[in-house]
């Protein structure tokens, strides 16, 4: 039966549940390096620009522009990272619907060794392209959105009433609109991870692979997305809350622009960390979101189940000349799927998405 959002979001949370300390394992290695090269970086421009021992507002200045160009590129190559190890663990999740075999650090990591170079072109690419979209169309929608607030200002002026309620819900439509047009498109490279290790596909043509398999997985997309934020910045909200009251109760002034009134190294670095850890913790529900919807859109548009019970009942797809052109793909590549599936009994496999 084809999954909702509902559904999604369901089976994702309870298989991260029965699989939590294998998820985490596997999420923790690239976030952990990034969070301690971050902390190094943070304890450098501290000791460089002399922050806290000298007043000058200037150096502060540039210790947030160094700061804080470290902190994004450190963040782009963990989310390459993060991407790549992803991208390895999706081959593995894959084959635990097929196979029933386990989800596991060493074969993660063995897959991701495999397709290394592949993985972090791709992911590379993609966090790129996606980020850059997103900037183009975020200032499209800021400078669209403030020339019509513009407009409504000087058309409802005789009411500052009318003309707050029509420019915030103008304002509103904008945001949706805009979020709406950079959902669609990222949703559609969503799958190059699993087209790349499931069916051992190039870059380029694991993104027009995935570019033709999302066309119905917008709504469930963004759903995954919501979900996983709203978790991600609760999760934060239970860390950080106690170390703001801590934070406040010994002085520090979080929003003060004052040079004088430097936040304290102590506080950056547990920040960082408190960040990281919820990272960890909320990256392998949005990895398992994305490896079901991959199978359940290939379940829809391809048959993806009838494959697997072909294969059980009359082995692989043998293999044609190069001058034709064989319309059918093994269920999953480079690995012998009727000895995968002689290994068990001769029961019907259902993806465990029933």
């Amino acid at each position: 039966m084809p999954l909702g959002a509902g559904d999604l979001i369901d089976r994702a949370v309870r298989f991260y549940r029965r699989n939590f300390w294998t998820f985490v394992w596997i999420a923790a290695p690239p976030i952990v390096i990034g969070t301690i090269i971050s902390v190094f970086w943070t304890i450098l421009g501290r000791r460089f620009f002399s922050v806290g021992l000298s007043n000058d507002p200037v150096e502060m200045v540039f210790y947030y522009i160094f700061s804080g160009f470290g902190n994004l590129i450190i963040w782009l190559t963990e989310t390459v990272a993060i991407l790549t190890v992803m991208g390895g663990a999706s081959r593995n999740f894959v084959r635990h619907l097929l196979f029933g075999e386990p989800v596991t650090f060493r074969e993660t990591y063995k897959n991701v060794r495999q397709r290394l170079g592949g993985l972090i072109f791709a992911s590379l690419t993609l966090s790129i392209s996606i980020g850059f979209f997103g900037a183009v169309i975020l200032s499209f929608g800021l400078f669209f959105a403030l020339f019509v607030i513009g407009l409504t200002i000087e058309a409802f002026g005789f009411s500052t009433v009318l003309t707050f309620v029509v420019s915030f819900l103008l304002a509103l439509a904008i945001l949706f609109g805009v979020g709406w047009v950079f959902f669609f498109v990222a949703s559609r490279f969503a799958y190059v991870p699993q087209a790349m290790m499931v069916e051992g596909r190039s870059v380029f043509s694991a993104i027009g692979r995935s570019l033709n398999l999302a066309s119905g997985n917008f709504k469930r997309f963004v759903a995954l997305f919501i979900f996983s934020s709203f978790s991600t910045y609760s999760a934060l909200s239970l860390l950080y809350v106690p170390l703001g009251w801590y934070a406040y109760a010994n002085g520090v002034e979080l929003l003060s622009f004052d040079a004088a009134n430097t936040i304290p190294a102590w506080y950056e670095i547990i920040s960082q960390f408190v960040w990281q850890i919820s990272f960890i913790l909320l990256t392998p529900v949005w990895m398992i979101g994305l490896c079901l919807l991959y199978v359940d859109e290939r379940v829809r548009h391809e048959g993806f189940d009838i494959e697997l019970m072909a294969a059980q009942r009359l082995g692989e797809i043998p293999a044609v000349s190069h001058e034709f052109s064989n319309p059918l793909q093994p269920a999953l590549s480079e690995q012998s799927v009727a000895n995968q599936l002689r290994k068990r009994d001769s029961k019907m496999i259902t993806l465990g998405l029933d």
